[in-house]
């Protein structure tokens, strides 16, 4: 089986395979089917591996309006696989991006609309707005894994109570004739939404909730829930989500898997395939344009529970996992899996028996979050904390450090294109650090000599004390009983979360 020539992009995130399909595969929703998700994935199954083909059109008809109502077209690249180039007179947003409380969706905006200070993004790619973030997204409008190819339509275009006709071009798929006419692939969506009152959602990949996607189910939750009375949970059965999903403004949700191992949500997502818009600097200040790098990311969110559940992104380079912009929020027994960057939390957040597996890097933010008993994996440096004097940053307590490369120090402050982190702050208690290189920390330039670096009783997995004779200078070990009452407001949640 010969594998396609695309790009490293392409190649690390979206694994397509020759083939030719000869008979027609197994269509989910089965043709006929009713009581269908409005959010529903188009799948394809056939009898051998296949590949996603450069042309055609896989359309949609609204059979209750008589209108097309979606349409795909396969000659359009997904999204870019180089890097854009540096724009110098890039600047950060000049007033705070405001959210506001709206219902933006591809039905009733275009998509690559900008929003805040950004300009269209310009190029010939996949678009699609997700979460209501009118900027939109590129995505792949299909993607193949061995002998299964997922249609992705655009996102919120289906409607309760409504029949559909799906037809698929040849050339969409390589080797296969496609689907023709409108009887060939038709299903109807279930009557009517879930209450509008519940507190309780299921999502279920074989469509068996109330929704096939954790994204379904965000976009129907309101914006701004006022108090814990109002509180939605958010049920994820076990299973393999291969979605993008971006979600704003949500408060009082909780997200809980069936099981942490047995629930996926990924995407291959990072930089390079969406990237800031090319007159707006990154979302290292507060207040600037969100990214749309990450795999999962919940933006301008509080009072959010996370917990039994794994987040992962299939890219490297700068790809998190899992990004969380807010304050109040909650995550326990999740994983989080990304390339460079595999968690950015910026606002306060507490982590509680968590798994952050990373390439270097793998913690990024402004703070402030507290960590408790969690297992940080990392290649490279395990954090670049970025806080300013307006609140703490990284509090690690009863943590577990696994260095997987030479390089894989706890924290770095390198000066940053002129800048740095004065006021970064990684409070390390009782933690156990694993082949972590000796110096411990670093590189630290003289920039960052007020930032606060403290460090108490760390070991290695035997329990034995560590060699602290090598680190830098800024690193201050702290002792049991001078430092007691320092030690003892690092350990308090609340007064590093200032909850």
């Amino acid at each position: 089986m010969k594998l396609r020539l695309f790009t490293l992009l392409t190649l690390l995130c979206a694994p397509f395979v020759y083939g030719v399909a000869q008979v027609s595969p197994t269509l989910f929703p089965a043709n006929g089917a009713e009581n269908v998700n409005v959010d529903t994935q188009l799948k394809l199954t056939f009898n051998q591996e296949v590949a996603v083909g450069n042309k055609g059109f896989v359309k949609v008809y609204d059979l209750t309006t008589g209108k097309l109502i979606d349409k795909l077209d396969l000659s359009i690249p997904a999204g870019p696989t180089q890097g854009q180039p540096k724009n110098p007179d890039a600047i950060y947003t000049p007033t705070p991006y405001i959210y506001k409380d709206e219902v933006i969706t591809n039905r009733n905006t275009v998509p690559n609309t900008p929003s805040g200070a950004a300009k269209p993004t310009i190029g010939n790619w996949q678009w699609n707005i997700i979460g209501g973030f009118s900027d939109a997204f590129h995505f792949y409008p299909i993607i193949v894994h061995g002998n299964k190819a997922t249609i992705y339509l655009h996102n919120n275009m289906l409607e309760y109570g409504h029949e559909y006709a799906v037809t698929i071009d040849k050339g969409v798929i390589d080797g296969f004739e496609g689907i023709k006419g409108k009887k060939a692939w038709r299903f109807k969506t279930k009557e009517k939404t879930p209450d509008k009152n519940t507190k309780q959602l299921v999502v279920s990949a074989d469509g068996m909730g109330d929704f096939s996607t954790l994204q379904g189910a965000m976009d129907f939750i309101p914006n701004f829930l006022s108090s814990e009375t109002e509180r939605v949970t958010v049920t994820v059965k076990n299973g393999d989500y291969e979605e993008l999903v971006y979600f704003r403004n949500k408060r009082f949700v909780t997200i809980v898997g069936e099981s942490r191992d047995g629930v996926l949500i990924h995407y291959p997502n990072n930089e390079v395939f969406n990237p800031h818009p090319v007159d707006i600097k990154t979302n290292e200040l507060k207040g600037t344009f969100p990214s749309r790098r990450a795999a999962i990311a919940a933006d301008n969110c509080e009072y959010m529970i996370f917990k039994d559940i794994t987040f992962k992104t299939d890219c490297f380079g700068q790809a998190e996992g899992f990004l969380l912009n807010g304050s109040h929020n909650y995550a326990d027994n999740v994983h989080i899996i990304g390339s460079g960057d595999a968690l950015q939390a910026n606002g306060s957040c507490y982590w509680q028996n968590c798994i952050i597996d990373g390439g270097g890097d793998t913690i990024l933010g402004r703070g402030p979050s507290y960590f408790n008993h969690c297992t940080i994996s990392s290649y490279g440096a395990f954090m670049w904390i970025r806080n300013t004097e307006e609140n703490h940053g990284n509090i690690f307590v009863d943590c577990t450090f696994h260095a997987l490369g030479k390089d894989a120090v706890i924290n770095r402050l390198p000066d940053n294109k002129g800048k740095n982190y004065p006021h970064s702050e990684v409070v390390l208690l009782n933690c156990t650090l694993d082949n972590v290189p000796s110096v411990g920390f670093g590189p630290i330039d003289e920039t960052a000599k007020t930032a606060t670096i403290l460090e108490f009783n760390s070991h290695d997995i035997q329990g034995n004390p560590i060699d602290v004779s090598k680190r830098h200078p800024y690193v201050k070990q702290l002792d049991a009983l001078n430092d007691a009452e320092i030690i003892g407001k690092y350990s308090n949640a609340r007064y590093v979360l200032g909850w």
